[in-house]
């Protein structure tokens, strides 16, 4: 449509108040595309209504697609250094976990014991190089978490009982989680929640996910993660993540208590069989 209207990348972008490069990458079809900037560019070309109304539904289409997420270097750390760059840019970030802690809340112990199972899967036959991934993720996954101390931002952490009952690091190292734990949720800009297991929830907490701002979801797995900034799937992972809340406990001091007197008591006793959720 502009080339038909023998405009310039230049003069099309002066005209809808946007950069050349962001036009050019628009028409390339380098990235998902907003559907309000394409009902601008569409219009100042002289599209018609049902013309425009057909591109913003391309558009939205091509955001509604959840995409496999590989940083473009490889290594832990840079996924680690690619999540903070989302956590400092958002204002609002909603977290469920259903079965580990997420980063922003772990300790160095407790990530590194984290972190170390994921690099068991790809660098597992060479020592040296692991351990030096490891130290790499770790440090940079605590370094995240000096997005918590911006009281501008707000965090919402809500994840199961289970992510306290699995150990997956020693009884000290999760001692010493919990306290963690107990500090940050005495900031202001911090709000955590843990669903019980005696709460009869109506969705399967499948996977976790982090919701930053409206705007971008992100769901880490193994190997790699999924990214969308769809308005439909966020829209929906915003709903599932207010379920999840809803189902949730705010009375975090008790069950941490709980889970301290837990790990005490392993601690005391290695070799005997906790009492806590025995089914015996």
């Amino acid at each position: 449509m502009r080339q038909a209207r023998r405009l310039t990348g230049a003069k099309l972008a002066a005209k809808v108040g946007m950069s050349q490069p962001k036009i050019s990458r628009i028409e390339r079809g380098q990235g998902s595309a907003d559907p309000e900037d394409i009902a601008l560019i569409a219009r100042a070309l002289g599209a018609s209504d049902s013309e425009t109304q057909a591109l913003m539904e391309r558009a939205q289409r091509a955001h509604n697609r959840i995409t496999d997420w590989r940083p473009t270097s490889a290594g832990l750390a840079n996924r680690q250094d690619t999540l903070a760059g989302w956590e400092l840019k958002a204002t609002e970030v909603r977290d469920f976990q259903p079965a580990v802690l997420t980063g922003l809340l772990q300790n160095s112990g407790y990530a590194r014991a984290a972190l170390s199972a994921f690099l068991d899967l790809t660098q597992g036959d060479q020592p040296q190089r692991r351990e030096a991934a490891l130290r790499a993720a770790v440090a940079a996954r605590i370094r995240r978490q000096q997005a918590l101390a911006d009281d501008t931002k707000s965090f919402d952490f809500v994840f199961t009982e289970w992510v306290l009952r699995n150990r997956i690091c020693s009884p000290v190292d999760m001692l010493a989680q919990i306290s963690n734990l107990r500090d940050l949720n005495e900031q202001s800009n911090v709000e955590i929640a843990i669903i019980p297991d005696s709460a009869k929830v109506s969705i399967p907490a499948l996977h976790g996910f982090v919701l930053y701002d409206n705007e971008l979801v992100v769901i880490d797995l193994f190997n790699t993660g999924l990214t969308t900034r769809g308005h439909r799937d966020v829209a929906e992972y915003r709903q599932v993540f207010d379920s999840f809340a809803r189902y949730a406990t705010a009375d975090v001091a008790a069950t941490l208590d709980q889970y301290h007197e837990y790990y005490l008591d392993q601690i005391d006793r290695p070799n005997e069989r906790s009492s806590l959720h025995d089914p015996r």
